[in-house]
């Protein structure tokens, strides 16, 4: 099969066009045909890699992947070929306490497609049943694989992780990303007052138009200030964070007592200072959050389905020009996902 893969890490120069292996399905997993793969921050930092990350190279990226089932295992009888699928790139094991009380995200052998497993920037893949998921009906392939991994993050975070509540106000980093873009909705559909940051007007309008009901412009002002200037100092209730190292501090300063920040990345930087006397005096939380619970994407699907939600589709790309993507998503040049198209 035709797929995008490195051989070492490195910037996007390393992803190659290679002839590989057509996965085959165990008993339990489904091989899809790949129509559609979303690009992710997380693939720019696999590419990269980082101390103690161990892959089997050639290794093939991609975590958002819709498609339509190519061929099944031996045990998997309720998916015939040529079912248009929607894949959940959170894998575990299905047997641990954890997974069968419906937290799969703790799993111990947590993993996810594209990061430690072989992924979607190819022609075919192969997952578990479990993770197999109905594609929207009314979305086009290229539409439908920006949700999966953007949309579940973006979900426990705010709902899973940071308990948020209508009425509360939330601080949207990074609007324009996919998962920025994906929480502004959410945090809105909740009744949530949302503040929204990016670095141009044009994503600004974006996000307004998804639902934000004030803007700031990070590259014009201080988002501390501006955040001061419309709450009247009350701050606010919870922060959206995956920005990292430039945003944190200030973002701690935008909780307003009791609040909680929640953060899936570190975009710009991990290492970070917290005072400790600001997190035990103003009694705020600060969490982690990591993807989310397989059950999670059915009610975001649910909600795509009833149209109260929208995927975020920036451009679409043929697989040949992951590398172009890859530099697209580093630049911030884009609002939502990019797409590849085998």
């Amino acid at each position: 099969m035709r797929a995008i893969a490195f051989r070492k890490h490195g910037g996007p120069e390393v992803l190659e066009l290679m002839n590989l292996p057509s996965p085959e399905p165990r008993a339990r997993e489904v091989r899809v045909k790949v129509k559609a793969v979303a690009l992710n921050h997380l693939d720019v930092w696999v590419r990269a890699g980082w101390p103690g990350l161990e892959l089997e190279l050639p290794h093939v990226l991609g975590s958002d992947v819709a498609g339509v089932i190519d061929a099944v295992g031996a045990e998997v009888t309720d998916l015939p070929p040529g079912t248009e699928v929607l894949v959940n790139p959170g894998l575990s094991c299905g047997a641990c306490e954890r997974c069968l009380s419906g937290q799969d995200v703790l799993c111990r052998r947590y993993q996810i497609l594209g990061e430690d497993v072989a992924g979607g920037y190819a022609e075919f893949v192969c997952v578990p049943r479990q993770n197999i998921l109905p594609k929207p009906k009314k979305l086009t392939f290229e539409e439908a694989a920006c949700l999966p991994l953007t949309f579940l993050t973006a979900w426990h975070m705010l709902f899973g992780r940071a308990q948020l509540l209508p009425g509360e106000t939330v601080l949207v980093h990074a609007a324009g990303s996919g998962v920025g873009s994906a929480a502004v909705q959410l945090a809105k559909l909740a009744g949530a007052t949302v503040i929204a940051t990016a670095s141009t007007t044009d994503k600004l309008a974006k996000a307004q138009a998804l639902g934000a009901d004030h803007l700031i412009n990070y590259a014009e002002a201080d988002f501390l200030d501006e955040v001061k200037k419309l709450t009247s100092r009350r701050m606010v209730d919870v922060v959206f964070e995956h920005v990292g190292a430039t945003t944190w501090e200030k973002s701690i300063a935008c909780l307003s007592k009791g609040g909680r920040l929640v953060i899936c990345g570190a975009t710009s930087g991990h290492d970070v200072r917290v005072d400790l006397r600001t997190l035990f005096y103003k009694s705020i939380s600060l969490l982690g959050s990591t993807m989310g619970s397989k059950s999670e994407l059915f009610r975001v699907l649910e909600l795509v389905e009833s149209g109260r939600l929208v995927p975020v589709l920036d451009r679409v790309l043929p697989l040949e020009q992951a590398a172009v993507g890859h530099r697209l998503l580093t630049s911030r040049q884009t609002f939502g996902n990019v797409v590849l198209t085998p």
